[in-house]
């Protein structure tokens, strides 16, 4: 690769050809700041932020689009380049709702660091603003055109993450919005509910829609019997809510702070997992044996269950017919603990903290109910979480390590914990479903072909003597590509695994927000991260296999009989079905 020389700040250096000069000046170490640059994903200079003279050139550069070229002179930080900088953000600042104090965004905020930073303390544009459009309709999204600054991420992420496009510019000049087609509601299309679009956002024009006020009432509530649940993708990053690095596993402070706020049990949704892998690596075998319908794709992720049944509602019958984990353990505790407890189900009100805002969504589906009852009463965010354990006063970062509830369903394998990663699931399964058929322990329990970060993974194992084909995909942008091979019948896997979000939960839309300047960082990469506290915590536990967690096998053995059987269908397993794309 050619190389370019050019200086920054009066500094020499040296990057590959075709490197724009934001690349040049993050190499060199010097901050330039942006707002709707994000790696890999929008590079617009729509915002005009990253300005920066240029020698010899006449109008300030967007550094974010602007190639370097030989013998370059750039200043990043110029009296011209500041006040160019000053006035977009300015300008920026004019049509913003500046409600700071109230916004879910407060001092997570990208625009608000960045008028902090260039010292913008009045209004220096004033005149009317933009019509806003607030759309809570969603069960998971919430839209806000007032606060949108127009940067494009979000519409980035829609069609590069998701191939939807559901986000989108519409109108012109001043009456310019983001949002679905006709300014619809998120409701109102074919939208997953993934929560992407927030993750991306830098201020507060897309939030998720919170439940917290719901389970406080709850936990204040004599007559309810508060059960949480946690996802395993959680505890890898909820610390970063309190200031601690990516990468910090809180499972045990986690597990403090949330006896703390007062639940009446703490359970961990790896038990969940380590029952939907007995129930979906069962199901797989029955198909295997009796020339089912393969390839069998996953159905722990709702956002990609909301996908399918818009987008391919011919595949529906590809799909495992399990529910995801924590419904699974959901609706475990309103049957078998409400009777083991002499509690009435309808007292028992379930938590669910999750990585996804699609989860909110999952809950209230009428196919996930048995009888009457929902399996999960509220799902709350990564996010909300944090501001639950904050609303209660609680010093989090020096709180002790505590253990999970151990009545019941406290124990969880290592196969339960890598559920939050991508390939996570398909590991997990064929732990047991290679040990069971085989009848002999695994030599090794890592298929560390089905693991890492690509958008598509494969392997090919031989499980008692039968050659099996695994795929695994997180975004529908990569889903896609084996869906149509599905779709043409000349898909070569027996099983895949599909999660909605790139990289898997642990990149879900109810995760931690990780700003642009962490996001842009040359050779960095957060989801690793956090990825590599599940696999940390899966060589930490006792029990590395769902198949040999010792309350799995109770719970089979004193309610459900054995896998897929018929209690198990009634109170596990779901069903799908077409849905329109659009509401008219």
């Amino acid at each position: 690769m050619a190389m370019v020389n050019l200086k920054i700040n009066n500094q020499p250096v040296q990057v590959e050809s075709g490197s724009t000069i934001l690349e040049a000046a993050q190499l060199a170490g010097v901050k330039i700041p942006t707002l709707c640059y994000l790696k890999k994903l929008n590079k617009t200079g729509a915002c005009r932020v990253c300005l920066v003279e240029v020698k010899g050139v006449k109008n300030l550069a967007a550094s974010c689009n602007y190639p370097v070229s030989e013998g370059m002179e750039v200043f990043t930080h110029s009296e011209r380049a500041l006040e160019g900088r000053r006035t977009s953000v300015e300008l920026l600042m004019s049509n913003h709702n500046k409600n700071c104090l109230s916004c879910k965004r407060n001092q997570n905020c990208e625009l608000q660091t960045l008028a902090s930073e260039l010292n913008i303390r009045e209004n220096k544009f004033e005149g009317v603003h933009t019509k806003p459009t607030f759309d809570e309709v969603s069960t998971g999204i919430v839209r806000d055109t007032s606060k949108c600054i127009l940067c494009g991420r979000c519409v980035s992420a829609c069609k590069w993450y998701q191939g939807l496009g559901v986000l989108g510019f519409q109108g012109r000049g001043f009456e310019t919005k983001v949002g679905p087609v006709f300014d619809k509601s998120f409701s109102e299309v074919n939208c997953m509910q993934c929560g992407q679009c927030i993750n991306v956002c830098p201020v507060g024009a897309l939030t998720e829609k919170e439940n917290i006020h719901d389970v406080f009432m709850a936990l204040n509530n004599p007559n309810k019997h508060v059960i949480v649940q946690t996802a395993p993708a959680v505890r890898a990053s909820l610390g970063e809510e309190f200031g601690l690095p990516i990468g910090t596993r809180v499972t045990g402070k986690m597990v403090a702070a949330l006896r703390r706020c007062g639940f009446n049990r703490v359970y961990d949704t790896n038990f969940g997992a380590d029952l939907t892998i007995m129930e979906e690596g069962t199901e797989f075998i029955q198909r295997i044996q009796q020339k089912g319908t393969l390839p069998m794709l996953t159905s722990c992720s709702p956002g990609w269950i909301r996908y399918i049944e818009r987008e391919y509602p011919d595949l529906l019958s590809h799909l495992s017919t399990c529910k995801s984990p924590h419904m699974m353990l959901g609706a475990i505790l309103k049957s078998y603990y409400a009777k083991i407890k002499g509690i009435d189900p309808r007292n028992i009100y379930v938590v669910s903290i999750m990585p996804c805002t699609a989860k909110k969504d999952e809950i209230i589906r009428p196919e996930n109910r048995v009888g009457d009852i929902q399996d999960v009463d509220s799902v709350l965010t990564t996010r909300e979480a944090a501001k639950l354990i904050k609303m209660y006063g609680i010093d989090f970062n020096n709180l002790p390590d505590e253990e999970f509830d151990a009545d019941m369903f406290g124990d969880y394998s290592g196969a339960g914990v890598i559920f939050g990663a991508s390939g996570g699931v398909m590991e997990a399964a064929l732990r047991t479903v290679k040990e069971v058929l085989e009848n002999k322990p695994l030599e090794n329990l890592d298929f560390v072909e089905v693991r890492g970060l690509q958008g598509i993974k494969e392997a090919t194992l031989t499980v008692a003597g039968i050659e099996v084909n695994v795929a695994v995909a997180s975004s529908m942008s990569m889903a896609k590509v084996l869906l149509e091979q599905i779709k043409k019948g000349t898909s070569k896997y027996h099983f895949i695994e599909i999660m909605g979000c790139p990289g898997g939960c642990i990149n879900g839309g109810g995760q931690s927000i990780v700003s642009a300047s962490i996001r842009n960082l040359p050779n960095f990469d957060y989801r690793a991260l956090r990825a590599q506290v599940l696999y940390d915590e899966d060589l930490q536990c006792d029990v590395r296999k769902s198949h040999e967690n010792e309350q799995i096998k109770a719970l089979y053995k004193n309610f459900l009989g054995e896998p897929c059987s018929h209690t198990s269908h009634e109170l596990l397993h779901t069903s799908y079905s077409k849905k329109p794309r659009f509401t008219l």
